[in-house]
């Protein structure tokens, strides 16, 4: 019962994290070449933050309009710690004016969830909208969920062409018709008018909603007559330069959303909520008529496949046993060694706030070997005993006294030699701990639980069998 509440406690994931912690800064400076942003952001990000403690190392990338500065620390912080270290060092950098850095939400297997957009009849650009506006809103309500990041697509622009003679013509600067746009696209309020005893809230609607809107925009006045948007340039609506594209198996051109997990979070739980919301997706009819949301990657089937090949080892090692003992009874008695092993198992990952991953589960294999090992040597004694003309009662203590000193001496040997991997940390500390950690909390459990169950549990057995021997013998007497 304790065993099944900790597992139910735990963490399940599919493979452990194998990364250090690592920060990644992303900054945007618009319209920067990747010179400039070399040099006015990226080298002042790193030299601000060289210096941090257990910081390793830091490289950076510089490309047109993006600088990317990784923080590679050691073992010692958590995550949170060194991310704190991040955010207290950005404070003091001064940077270009609209360049604002942030933090990626990137990790190793913060992955847990990828899907493609498809619609009959809708562009690139429609798909685009709705994975930016309707899905990455509906998923980043998910608990877990640390970001949701679209690749592909066309982002919708509405460009204006600006005729530098017709500008000229008016004695405007392109400034001018710049700043016109950005103040014309607001709401604006206006406090209240009172007329008699009722009272009217007072609004400058100001938002731009179509192409006819960005022509009525007002940029100068001149002798009384407004100029407009429309007097100097034309209003098209386009697209963002495209830098790249995504494709899918023969699909040279789709919208692909991912969903992000924070890091050190429950994959499953997380899952749970992203399945319900796109249920809630499809039944409440978010998306515009016929675009569908097709999953082709999910981290749940690959939890579950790394569960089921602990099951499958199970049934695999109770075929060895049957074929081993050669009854139902002391197959039964071999296997209900295992749940010991695994209560210790998950008890020493519940403990040490491990999730429990494939390396993990190799560690629940190898103990699943041991205990039915021990159990074995217990069991097959006990019959030679009783082959010899032992009884039930000697035969069992004399089988729990050659099962103690194996069963010690494993113990002994695993704690030894797997206590320095489930206290390391490192470059592959992260795969190995794990194992060691499942080994290790099995291994005490079954150098005393078993050893205490094993011999009642065998003699009541046997007892009960050869009870119904000598009842038998007796009802067929006095027939004889």
């Amino acid at each position: 019962g304790i065993g099944l509440y900790c597992y139910t406690q735990l963490d399940v994931e599919a493979y452990p994290n194998p990364v250090a912690p690592m920060i990644e800064v992303i900054t945007q400076p618009q319209g920067l070449s990747a010179e400039e942003v070399e040099r006015y952001v990226t080298i002042p990000l790193e030299t601000g933050l060289a210096g941090m403690l257990d910081l390793e190392h830091v490289r950076s990338q510089s490309l047109f309009g993006l600088s990317d500065v990784k923080c590679y620390f050691n073992w010692n912080p958590s995550y949170v710690e060194a991310q704190q270290r991040v955010i207290n060092r950005l404070q003091f950098i001064q940077l270009p004016a609209g360049a604002q850095p942030q933090l990626s939400p990137w990790s190793a297997v913060g992955e847990i969830y990828r899907y493609v957009l498809r619609g009959r009849g809708y562009s690139l650009a429609e798909l685009k909208a709705a994975q930016d506006w309707t899905l990455e809103r509906q998923f980043r309500q998910v608990p877990g969920v640390v970001d949701v990041v679209g690749f592909g697509g066309e982002m919708r622009q509405v460009h204006v062409d600006v005729d530098p003679y017709r500008l000229k013509g008016h004695g405007l600067t392109l400034q001018q018709l710049s700043s016109a746009i950005g103040n014309a696209n607001q709401n604006v309020g206006g406090q209240r008018l009172t007329l008699g005893e009722q009272s009217f809230n007072v609004r400058g609607l100001g938002l731009i909603r179509s192409l006819r809107d960005v022509q009525q925009v007002v940029v100068a006045e001149q002798k009384g007559v407004p100029v407009r948007v429309r007097d100097v340039a034309d209003v098209a609506e386009g697209a963002a330069p495209r830098l790249g594209i995504v494709g899918k198996d023969l699909e040279p051109d789709v919208v692909q959303g991912i969903v992000l997990m924070r890091y050190g979070g429950d994959s499953l739980k997380t899952l749970q909520g992203v399945h319900e919301k796109v249920e809630q997706i499809r039944k409440y009819h978010l998306l515009p008529p016929g675009m569908t949301l097709e999953p082709y990657y999910d981290r749940e089937r690959l939890v579950h496949l790394t569960t089921h090949t602990v099951i499958e080892n199970l049934l695999l090692i109770a075929f060895l046993v049957y074929s081993a003992v050669g009854t139902v009874k002391d197959t039964l008695l071999v296997l209900l060694s295992i749940p010991a092993a695994c209560a210790g198992g998950v008890f020493a990952l519940l403990a040490t706030r491990t999730h429990l991953s494939i390396s993990a589960a190799m560690g629940f294999i190898s103990i699943f070997g041991i205990a039915v090992q021990d159990a074995i040597i217990v069991v097959t004694y006990a019959q030679k005993m009783w082959r010899e003309g032992r009884s039930l009662e000697e035969g069992a203590r004399l089988a729990a006294e050659r099962g103690l000193r194996p069963a010690l001496m494993t113990a002994s040997v695993a704690l030894i030699g797997l206590l320095p991997a489930a206290l390391s940390r490192g470059i592959g500390s992260e795969t190995q701990k794990p194992l060691a950690i499942v080994v290790i909390g099995g291994m005490l459990v079954l150098a005393l639980l078993p050893r205490l169950l094993q011999p009642p549990l065998l003699l009541l057995l046997h007892r009960g069998m050869e009870q119904r021997a000598h009842r038998s013998a007796s009802e067929r007497s006095p027939a004889l």
